[in-house]
């Protein structure tokens, strides 16, 4: 059995509000070249990618592909 975490009245400290680089759903649906590669991902991430996927006549592995590819060109410039 896990460990269970006890919440204490503690000081967290100065929060950081960050700016919300990642596209939106709708902006994920396009076409790009492309390497094969294998990975493994949560059962609700792909539930929540086909979710999208279906809502916008596109593939799931498209729309990942594209968030992976908007990531790395944020921190790659």
């Amino acid at each position: 059995m896990k460990k269970k975490i006890k919440y204490s009245n503690e000081i967290i400290g100065e929060l950081e509000i960050v700016n919300d680089f990642l596209p939106s759903p709708e902006e994920l649906v396009f076409n790009e070249e492309r390497v094969k590669v294998t990975l493994n991902l949560n059962r609700s991430s792909i539930d929540f990618f086909k979710k999208i996927a279906k809502e916008h006549g596109s593939q799931y592995q498209k729309i990942i592909r594209n968030l992976l590819d908007s990531y790395s060109s944020h921190y790659s410039s």
